[in-house]
């Protein structure tokens, strides 16, 4: 910080040029793009979708509305794009002011008195970080004065005119001047800030309680919203969707694979440490597939979503179950097992909304286990038409009588089940013979997947189920 200029004089000899913060946001976006640098770090599944519509908003200069379900990264998406703004840009360092103020351009009385009245070499100027030039609201709640302005009480019983800038507290909106400003929801605004909204939009200038302030105002704005609420009539006035340069059509992931792969880099587990635990792709493959069929299934409200935090939440669950079970019998590596899906509603139920129509009186516990038997039959389909599970089978179909559960020793299954057929190596990605974990965890896929394709029954007794011919 102490080598860059602290006065106007030395700023303008510094040879430093004054861009708008879209212009900004453009110029360092090419320059990434030029240099091959990755644009959206830990975004997945969108490169070929949702990036390119954004590559071109930031391009064009525009505003944006990322439209989509909960759960879509809309907000990460939004936060990231400060990584595009310079690190550091200067400004007027006037004391007490709410407007870090261009120093070639002050849109303030204040800053503009202050270059008028001031030899440039006394011009004081400080720095402003790109973390910092980045503010979001969530509209619910959200009041005029909060994100535009109100008149001050205060000032006014000071003999400030209420037509004067300086009766003025600023809102959000104007202390960002030069920065980005995010709205998430915004149909949940009211009709006022909407309509202070689409002014700022146009114009760039406030209008509070009647009286034009003519700030010329330099923000990027970016909006969220859920699809059914943006579209539905009269949530969100026609002037402000007609000002909003670019609307970019988030979603879930395409595939369970990058579902996963959002698993792996957003869950936060560490696998390591003391009690390690060790987690096979096909119980991460149910996980996710545990989302893909609450988003399909006729008893969720589709208009909502499934967020991909469920599966996060799901994943650490499981996860946690496995290392609770791996203290209890000292088992290194811990690995899930279906029956840790059991847990499954603590970090489930109040993410789903029912819909009311489709969901036949079901409690949300029904649905969800529901859900995670489809999810299961799902994939063990997939396995048994992509390795042939014959020999699997018939290991279990000679009468063989297994009770699972989330705290039974791993060692119990190996006594049950002597022999391991050659096809878990190939079929599960793991070797079922090199430790009970991983045996146990493969035969509850198993049952779990020949149950939930009718080919054998259960019970359920005490916490525990019996898996029977």
């Amino acid at each position: 910080m102490s080598e860059r200029p602290n006065t106007l004089k030395a700023l303008r000899e510094s040879g430093w040029q004054s861009k708008t913060v879209k212009n900004e946001l453009r110029d360092n976006f090419l320059t990434a793009m030029k240099t091959n640098d990755e644009l959206f770090p830990g975004i997945v599944g969108y490169d070929d979708t949702v990036i390119p519509e954004i590559n071109i908003a930031i391009l064009a200069g525009h505003d944006m509305l990322f439209l989509g379900e909960k759960g879509q990264a809309k907000s990460r998406i939004m936060r990231s794009l400060v990584r595009f703004l310079d690190e550091y840009v200067p400004y007027l360092n006037i004391p007490g002011s709410p407007v870090h103020e261009d120093p070639y351009h002050p849109i303030t009385k204040v800053g503009r008195d202050l270059l008028a009245n001031t030899p440039e070499d006394q011009v004081p100027i400080a720095w402003w970080h790109r973390k910092e030039r980045y503010a979001e609201r969530l509209a619910p709640g959200t009041k005029f004065a909060d994100i535009i302005g109100e008149i001050d009480p205060a000032k006014l019983a000071g003999g400030t005119s209420m037509s004067a800038e300086d009766a003025l507290h600023f809102g959000l909106i104007p202390r960002m001047h030069r920065a980005i400003f995010a709205m998430n929801e915004i149909p949940e605004l009211d009709d006022l800030i909407q309509v202070g909204l689409f002014n700022i939009l146009e114009e760039r200038d406030v209008q509070i309680r009647g009286y034009p302030i003519q700030f010329d105002l330099d923000v990027l704005i970016l909006f969220s919203a859920n699809p059914t609420t943006y579209n539905r009539s009269g949530k969100v006035i026609p002037q402000l969707k007609d000002r909003i340069g670019s609307l970019i059509q988030t979603h879930y992931p395409r595939e369970r694979q990058l579902g996963i792969e959002i698993i792996e880099a957003e869950s936060g587990m560490d696998l390591g440490g003391e009690f390690p635990v060790f987690v096979p792709y096909f119980m991460k493959e149910i996980i996710e597939q545990v989302s893909v069929s609450a988003r399909k299934s006729k008893y969720v409200d589709h208009a909502s979503g499934v967020s991909a935090r469920f599966s996060m939440a799901n994943y650490r669950t499981m996860v946690a179950s496995a290392r609770q079970r791996g203290v209890k019998h000292g088992e290194k590596p811990a690995v899930p097992r279906i029956s840790d899906l059991g847990h499954l509603p603590t970090s489930s139920l109040g993410k789903l909304e029912l819909d009311l129509m489709g969901s036949n009186q079901m409690s949300e516990k029904q649905v969800l286990e529901a859900i995670i038997a489809d999810a299961v039959r799902v994939v063990f389909e997939e396995y048994v038409e992509k390795h042939g599970l014959d020999e699997i089978a018939e290991v279990f179909g000679k009468g063989v009588k297994i009770e699972v559960g989330d705290l039974l020793p791993s060692a119990e299954y190996a006594k049950r089940l002597k022999r391991v057929p050659k096809a878990w190596d190939k079929a599960f990605e793991v070797n079922a013979a090199e430790s009970d974990a991983v045996r146990a965890s493969c035969v509850e896929f198993v049952l779990a997947g020949m149950y939930a394709s009718d080919r054998i029954s259960r019970a359920s007794k005490h916490g525990r189920i019996v898996y029977e011919t």
